[in-house]
């Protein structure tokens, strides 16, 4: 039974670490258009889901200035564990915004026709020390 429970665990493992670079990819890309202001483009890496609830890039704009604006143009990011959670992937990113304020945001990621979408983010709140 242990040798199974190893197994099993260890493919798990495997699995996660194989979609890593192609989450990070899409989470780079839409980081990116956002830092040169092409909200049309970073709304490309956005779920069907997520699109369909703000209906446009502009809206779509407004909803990242108003409540993330530390992915438009971070001085740093910095990735850390990817978990997979009921069939979604769960990605950790730390931001560092202009003012060297630190922001820890988990990404819920989901594979559509073959790449890598972001279903959603949400803060996750860091430590005193952060």
């Amino acid at each position: 039974m242990r040798i199974i429970l190893t197994t099993a665990f260890i493919w798990v493992a495997t699995l996660v670490h194989g979609q890593q670079d192609g989450i990070r990819a899409t989470i780079d890309a839409q980081i990116e258009a956002f830092g040169r202001g092409d909200f049309s483009q970073a709304f490309t890496y956005a779920s069907p889901s997520i699109q369909m609830f703000f209906g446009t890039p502009e809206r779509f704009e407004t909803m990242v200035r108003s409540g993330y604006p530390m992915v438009v143009g971070p001085d740093a990011v910095q990735y850390f564990e990817l978990k997979e959670m009921r069939g979604a992937y769960w990605q950790k990113v730390l931001f560092r915004d202009g003012s060297g304020a630190t922001h820890l945001l988990e990404y819920q990621m989901i594979q559509v026709d073959g790449e890598w979408r972001i279903n959603g983010v949400r803060p996750v709140p860091l430590g005193p020390s952060a």
